[in-house]
């Protein structure tokens, strides 16, 4: 069952060799259970750094990070992270190294369950340097759902991605959020992405970051890329970057990044 995850007057500050640098500032969220909350901002602003602190793996400075009712205070098993690149032992097989995710899990999925949804059956018995790109990303995806995660944190788990391949990711996980119904937070740069992905998307300022803007996108699903009910949308989060929807064109499968 999801979890709603909330986050209150978040403040980051790291320790630098001449002075503190300060990440973020008072940041606040809240991402209701199984919903899908996608994160945009310039590079450096701190939208690893949120997404880390969502998940136990660092802790604020200030403000608090809750997960339900409960306080998180260290690294949570409830939250599942996919990170830029996939991380795969590459001395274990696609089999093992999603079995490897259940090694702390009260409750597991069957690895052979997972490798299926994500479109890997018939790898399973594959080494990562066998993989491609795209299908190392679906064996650590399917890892991070081995233990039925309330909390899905995927920070920019496909910028390293030919176009095609993103888009068969971005399918891959809204149909996975369709059937398993996590909680999810996306970093990411490609505004079609967080369109075609989210219900909600956040915009970090320049660092110390705040929060910006926050979006809502009020589309049914499936998303068609092809809806021209996008086009607004986009032009409305572009705006927010000082970007002129004339000048950047209608929505395409390769948005800008940002």
């Amino acid at each position: 069952m999801a979890e709603a995850l909330t986050l209150t007057r978040i403040g980051k500050v790291f320790a630098g060799r001449a002075a503190p640098l300060p990440v973020l500032h008072d940041v606040s969220l809240h991402v209701p259970a199984g919903t899908i909350l996608a994160v945009l901002g310039p590079s450096g602003c701190g939208k690893s750094t949120l997404l880390r602190l969502a998940g136990g793996l660092d802790q604020p400075s200030d403000g608090a990070v809750r997960l339900g009712t409960q306080l998180v205070t260290k690294a949570d098993p409830r939250c599942a992270v996919v990170f830029q690149e996939p991380r795969l032992f590459p001395w274990l097989s696609v089999m093992d190294n999603v079995a490897f995710g259940a090694r702390r899990q009260r409750t597991a999925e069957a690895p052979g369950r997972l490798i299926e949804l994500v479109g890997l059956g018939g790898f399973e018995r594959a080494f990562p340097h066998q993989l491609s790109g795209g299908m190392a990303q679906r064996a650590a995806l399917a890892r991070a759902l081995i233990g039925r995660p309330e909390v899905l944190l995927l920070d920019e788990p496909f910028a390293a991605l030919d176009a095609l391949t993103r888009m068969q990711m971005q399918d891959l996980v809204a149909d996975i959020h369709h059937r398993l119904r996590p909680t999810v937070v996306l970093v990411t740069h490609d505004v079609d992405e967080a369109l075609f992905l989210a219900d909600r998307i956040v915009i970090m300022g320049q660092r110390p970051a705040t929060i910006a803007a926050t979006i809502d996108v009020p589309l049914p699903r499936p998303r068609d890329r092809g809806d021209a009910a996008f086009a607004p949308l986009r032009a409305h989060v572009l705006a927010h970057f000082g970007l002129s929807h004339a000048a950047t064109g209608a929505a395409t499968p390769a948005s800008p990044a940002l």
